[in-house]
């Protein structure tokens, strides 16, 4: 792939100017870049949510859970050029997966609609990205990363979690159950999703390490939810995590075993001299 920094356009050239995207004075990117916010009934927090994503970027995706509220309205008033995509399923899970199938940008980022992920930070994301990872993780106990919605018992448990995956899948990371993430749209291809729930976070962390792909941590700062109380459920999800952990693992080995029982390992036996 052939995403590269390029220093903005002088005006001279508009080839140049329709091609690369300003991302700051100093800064463009080429690769177009897509943003998927999962909602059901988040209306009282787009407004924090959208006011935050920069310009730059090329479409805001919103997948809406059945809202009864005005989430919908409220995202085309912000954004004009949205695109809604109705959620037919139910989960988190369900809701990334149908954004992603909507998105047409090279580069996708998924943001929460709670106001507690900050849009500005998208573009040490995207740097990361055009430097040469192929999926660019959030953490918020990176140096420089920070949460201020975690109770003890969740930050507990997301150690505990994170030094399993760690230790069974050779990662390196800081942080486990975080969805503020962004990759580039070929790496779908590699980790073919199939989770529904609040635990795809942690599915996605894992099989991009089992892919072989390149992951870059980021510094993030999560905030507290605007308005509305959250599903979240630490013992709940905790074990809905640990059971996507142990059944990749479990995954894992069978594709080991069965490597090792392959004909096709055995090509210098039985051959003739």
């Amino acid at each position: 792939m052939s995403s590269v920094l390029h220093p903005p356009n002088s005006g001279k050239d508009p080839f140049i100017a329709a091609t690369y995207r300003p991302v700051s004075s100093h800064l463009a990117i080429a690769p177009p870049v897509s943003v998927v916010i999962p909602a059901m009934n988040e209306a009282e927090n787009l407004p924090y949510v959208f006011k935050t994503l920069p310009d730059w970027i090329h479409e805001v995706v919103l997948v809406d859970g059945n809202s009864t509220d005005d989430t919908v309205e409220v995202a085309r008033g912000l954004w004009p050029k949205v695109k809604v995509v109705e959620q037919r399923g139910k989960g988190k899970g369900d809701a990334l997966i149908t954004g992603f199938e909507a998105c047409t940008g090279d580069i996708i980022v998924m943001v929460d609609a709670d106001g507690s992920a900050d849009g500005q930070e998208i573009v040490s994301y995207v740097s990361a990205l055009v430097s040469g990872a192929d999926f660019a993780k959030g953490s918020r106990f990176a140096n420089g990363g920070g949460t201020d919605d975690m109770t003890f018992i969740r930050k507990l448990g997301n150690r505990v979690l994170c030094a399993v995956v760690n230790r069974k899948f050779g990662a390196r990371y800081t942080d486990l159950c975080y969805g503020y993430n962004a990759f580039w749209r070929h790496c779908l291809d590699k980790i073919d999703l199939d989770c529904t729930g609040f635990e795809v976070e942690t599915l996605m962390n894992i099989r991009v390490v089992k892919a072989g792909l390149k992951v870059q941590e980021i510094p993030s700062h999560e905030y507290l939810r605007i308005h509305g109380t959250s599903n979240l459920r630490a013992v709940r999800d905790g074990l809905r995590v640990l059971r996507v952990i142990l059944r990749e693992r479990s995954n894992r080995r069978a594709l080991r075993r069965m490597a090792q029982h392959s004909p096709m390992l055995n090509t210098g036996q039985g051959e003739a001299p």
